[in-house]
């Protein structure tokens, strides 16, 4: 068992609370910042990383869980990580071109996917009530497309391209999930996120280089954008939500993660004078009923 799970120090249930504030604000911080999408990903992923990394490599206990840690252990925590790479620079991108309201909904998608995933894969039972929210998350995400089709979508240069972003970047955390999901009941924190985000933020560093994209330099305000979207969502939202993986069930945290699209729509609302079309509110709507069913399935 993961040595995390040990001891709870702190409410697991108002970690997580913090944690959904703190994923709230990512796609704002991502809006407010000019560099381009792979760079913001790849510098987020960088400073957490940073953050991370000493606790890890200085902590006894961390050094030692390290130790242990199987060839199959870093293989699988290496695919998680690619998997999270792919996430972040599929979604970066997909805010560049659709509302916030439809991007952070459509890639809470993810438990749709690992319930697909999960019956293809690891031969996982599915309920009808899966099969349902399913259904119900697919139709929702139809109708949020048709708002683009239909033009009754008025946010975003090209907001169908960006939804599929999304919810490719959807099914990238899904990969993220199963590849991650028996390694960490065995495996504690630190050592796990620190492999975990050192390879996602190697893979985006080669994609960051591939298309040319510049490294430096930036003004003050987006370096400060660039650490904002590591301390808030990256530590005390993403890790602070892994660790309350081992301590609360899956499905409580998956149904938790719908306070994120809220939560970021109305900041949307109130920073960025973003008001999502009618279309894309009902089918938002819908989409979040769909993951409710899914993840209480």
């Amino acid at each position: 068992m993961a040595r995390d799970s040990a001891s709870v120090p702190v409410s697991p249930a108002l970690a997580l609370g913090v944690a959904i504030l703190a994923v709230s604000t990512s796609a704002i911080l991502i809006r407010w910042s000019d560099a381009p999408s792979a760079v913001k990903a790849f510098y987020r992923v960088l400073f957490t990383l940073a953050m991370v990394a000493p606790f890890a490599l200085w902590h006894a206990d961390a050094r030692a869980d390290f130790g242990a840690l199987s060839r199959r252990d870093l293989l699988g925590a290496g695919v998680a990580g690619a998997a999270l790479a792919v996430h972040f620079g599929a979604w970066f991108e997909s805010l560049e071109w659709t509302s916030v309201a439809a991007s952070v909904t459509l890639v809470q998608a993810q438990p749709v996917f690992v319930a697909i995933g999960a019956f293809l894969l690891l031969d996982e039972r599915v309920t009808g009530r899966t099969v349902a929210g399913i259904l119900v998350a697919l139709v929702g995400m139809a109708l949020m497309a048709s708002a683009d089709l239909l033009g009754g979508s008025s946010v975003g240069a090209r907001p169908l391209y960006g939804n599929a972003l999304a919810v490719f970047a959807a099914l990238m955390t899904a990969v993220y999930v199963l590849a991650g999901r028996s390694l960490r009941r065995r495996i504690a924190l630190l050592p796990y996120v620190t492999v975990v985000y050192a390879t996602c933020a190697i893979a985006l560093f080669a994609f960051v280089a591939a298309r040319g994209y510049p490294l430096w330099p930036y003004p003050p305000r987006e370096w400060a954008l660039f650490l904002a979207m590591a301390a808030g969502p990256g530590i005390f939202g993403h890790t602070v939500i892994n660790w309350a993986l081992a301590h609360v069930e899956s499905s409580v945290v998956s149904v938790s993660l719908l306070a994120e699209p809220v939560g970021s729509t109305l900041l949307a609302l109130a920073l960025l004078a973003e008001v999502p079309g009618p279309l894309t509110a009902l089918g938002g709507g819908v989409v979040l009923l769909g993951i409710y069913v899914t993840a209480r399935g």
